[in-house]
């Protein structure tokens, strides 16, 4: 699916969701008819499905996409709104319920948004423009063509006449909606919204503390639900006492809920129903739940890492994935063989805000949830399929979230409340989960292990390389987030390529995490190039550079398709040069600290980062200065936003290389909350210097790109300070004594 969306083009995104709108002129830009309040002059009037112009001259923008603190609620409106030519003050903004049909997809993933509504919003924006120009026209009985706009108001400059949009809006309404094909887009050079510093549309009533979070979400009669489940993955519920609790206070309802086959749906557990959460959570601990376990509960992190080491020892991969030339003659001819074993744990996502769904089945059928989702449309199809309803039967508000990180790309627990309020028809519930529900209840980022070989000629150059990759098999879906690229930098240009892997079985259940797959595979080989640069006698910016000397643009090689067809080695150059200059990369550096480079192309952005860091007195890691540069197209749509993604990602990046591991055991997690779970706090944050370096390319996505390079970098840093190899993450300083 996400694949997809990026292969296709602007052009043919807007046909194809044209196809699939059953008629609707353009899904993703003109979805709906215009419209105005019959009979009024001056009415609010609905030129198409994302704006709504009130007679007041304000201007109401729907985001259609879910907000996660990714600032796309404000972005994608600010898209919209310069092509409207509108008042941006004059703007406001509200959120829009999950309808494929009239705002065509609606998803936080992938850092996909930018490049999937770069064109089709500011086309939205643009139609209603043209549309409030032709109603001025008719009015004023002038040619289209002599009218411009300045800030929400048509201007005729020959006559002096002016109306504001809430002044032509009823008759803009009546006006056919323009074929996107004819409409003009604004010159980059014009705009006066996009590229301008916009705070999120939310954050003043964040900063009030207004209850706009799922987890805010309050209906007349409504009550709460806790749902226990086994903390092993893959048990099955056997029995539990319900009437003990039955019998603890404040406790509505209690029964058990049978799993639908899909772990990643709905599994088996008991619901609890009460007046308020606590006592739904309390009232848990009364359950006395036994599971069946099946063999699930010898696995733990123990046992994967020592069979993962051992599949890797014993050198038969299941499978090649991706190959090219002949790598045993390669290594066998080579001046230097280097070789490298690399490991990551599991993560989870933790999230802020737990996760939350408020349900109601209502009298008509229809099952209206107000869900903090990243993929409501998902979340919509699963709850039909579960209840065996059409699914205009199942009515998804969507509400902001705090934080997902892609762990609400699941939507585990709206099944979860569907399933309890299915049981309790005309009654609102809200479901809640304990933040130790949410730690070990997660789809967590996969475990992974590597064994690489890398042959040199006599000039350093690397004429083979190989990869054993030890992942897990992960049933069904398309979309593996224990997958590495089959083109995995730098296998383009080498000339003789093997990657291999092993999968192991598992029922621990595993998923996006910001930046997958790139999250862990950028540590793995950048942290392994930069031993190959060592050991050739080079820095690891002059190793990429020199492997990329001369190359230009490839569409695909070796069969390659997906987000890294495309690559653009140029852009992966700018953005190398553009970070040495603003670290004084090979210039001398404050005594007891060293630098350490990383780079990496994820998610259709090209970061390269620098990291300064030291060891403290007590033998901890110490991050002092950040370097990042990133080219993720010709425009930073809201600079604002962008660098809180960069910073952000940066951030997380340091806390995973740092300190964030789940470990398995008894086939369960084994961490809980935020005391054995640590995410990065304020001290360990460093100064993060970031720049964009602007090409000529189409902007893309922030929320991720910016967090694979800084692992790496770190790890690098942390060689060059003490000439111990980190290759095991969580970063273990036992290493350095």
């Amino acid at each position: 699916m996400f694949e997809a969306g990026i292969a296709t083009s602007r052009r043919s995104f807007l046909k194809v969701t044209a196809l699939a709108g059953g008629g609707l002129t353009l899904a993703a830009s003109f979805p709906m008819a215009a419209r105005a309040v019959a009979g009024e002059a001056a009415a609010t009037a609905e030129l198409n499905a994302f704006v709504t112009i009130n007679p007041d001259n304000t201007i109401t923008i729907v985001g259609k996409n879910p907000e996660i603190g990714q600032g796309i609620k404000t972005m994608l409106p600010m898209l919209i709104a310069e092509e409207l030519d509108a008042d941006w003050d004059q703007v406001r903004i509200v959120q829009g319920d999950s309808n494929a049909a009239k705002y065509g997809p609606q998803l936080a993933g992938g850092s996909f948004a930018t490049p999937m509504n770069w064109i089709p919003m500011r086309q939205t924006g643009a139609a209603a423009r043209a549309m409030l120009l032709a109603a001025a026209a008719q009015r004023w009985g002038v040619p289209a063509g002599e009218l411009s706009t300045e800030p929400s108001v048509v201007v005729h400059a020959s006559s002096g006449r002016r109306a504001t949009y809430g002044e032509l809006a009823s008759d803009a309404a009546h006006v056919a909606v323009p074929d996107p094909a004819s409409i003009q887009l604004k010159d980059g050079a014009d705009f006066r919204i996009i590229g301008r510093a916009i705070g999120g549309i939310d954050s003043p009533k964040i900063v009030r503390g207004e209850g706009i979070f799922g987890v805010d979400t309050q209906l007349p009669g409504m009550v709460y639900a806790a749902y226990e489940r086994s903390r092993v993955f893959g048990a099955r519920l056997v029995s539990a006492d319900i009437e003990a609790a039955k019998a603890a206070p404040g406790v509505i309802n209690a029964f058990t809920v049978e799993g639908n086959g899909n772990a990643a749906e709905l599994v088996d557990g008991v619901a609890i129903i009460a007046s308020n959460w606590w006592l739904a959570n309390k009232a848990r601990e009364r359950l006395n739940p036994q599971w069946d376990t099946g063999e699930w509960a010898g696995h733990s992190s123990a046992k994967y890492d020592a069979d993962a080491r051992a599949l890797m020892a014993a050198g038969q991969p299941q499978e090649e994935f991706a190959s090219k030339g002949d790598v045993d003659a390669a290594l066998a001819s080579a001046t230097q063989v280097i070789e490298g074993e690399y490991s990551y744990p599991f993560l989870a996502h933790v999230a802020m805000e737990p996760m939350n769904c408020t349900a109601l089945m209502r009298e008509d059928g229809v099952m209206e949830m107000w869900a903090p989702t990243q993929i409501p449309q998902g979340g919509q199809a699963s709850v039909a399929a579960y209840l065996g309803v059409p699914q205009d039967k199942v009515l998804v508000h969507i509400t902001r979230m705090g934080g997902g990180f892609g762990r609400r790309l699941n939507n585990d627990y709206m099944m979860q409340v569907a399933a309890i309020a299915r049981r309790m028809p005309g009654t609102p519930v809200q479901l809640i989960w304990s933040r130790e529900d949410d730690v070990r209840t997660d789809y967590y980022r996969p475990a992974g292990w590597h064994k690489l070989r890398a042959g040199l000629d006599a000039d350093g150059k690397i004429i083979g390389i190989e990869d054993h990759f030890v992942t897990f098999d992960i049933n069904g879906g398309a979309f593996n987030p224990a997958a590495m690229p089959a083109d995995e930098f730098p296998a383009r240009y080498v000339s003789n390529v093997r990657y291999a892997q092993t999968k192991m079985r598992t029922a621990v259940p595993m998923g996006a995490l910001r930046a997958p797959t790139s999250n862990a595979v950028a540590f793995v080989f950048q942290s392994f190039l930069d031993e190959v640069a060592h050991a050739s006698g080079r820095d690891l910016p002059t190793l990429l550079l020199d492997i990329v000397e001369g190359a230009e643009p490839e569409p695909s090689t070796m069969g390659f398709t997906g987000p890294s067809a495309g690559f653009d080695p140029r852009r992966l150059r700018a953005v190398t040069r553009k970070v040495m200059e603003m670290a004084n990369w090979g210039q001398p550096v404050a005594e007891g600290r060293a630098l350490g480079f990383g780079y990496y192309y994820s998610h259709q952005g090209y970061f390269a980062e620098v990291v300064e860091a030291s060891l403290t007195d007590r033998n901890q890691v110490a991050v002092h200065n950040v370097w990042c540069a990133g080219d993720v197209g010709a425009h930073i749509i809201n600079p604002h936003g962008a660098m809180n993604q960069v910073e952000g990602s940066i951030i997380d990046g340091i806390g995973q290389a740092l300190q964030l591991a789940v470990e398995i055991e008894g086939g369960a997690a084994k961490q809980s909350n935020f005391n054995n779970y640590q995410l990065p706090r304020m001290p360990m944050t460093p100064v993060i210097h970031a720049e964009f370096v602007l090409s000529d390319n189409s902007p893309t996505g922030l929320g991720e790109p910016a967090l694979p390079p800084v692992i790496p970098a770190l790890t690098n840093a942390l060689f060059a300070l003490t000439g111990k190899r980190v290759r095991n993450l969580p970063i273990d300083t036992s290493l350095f004594t």
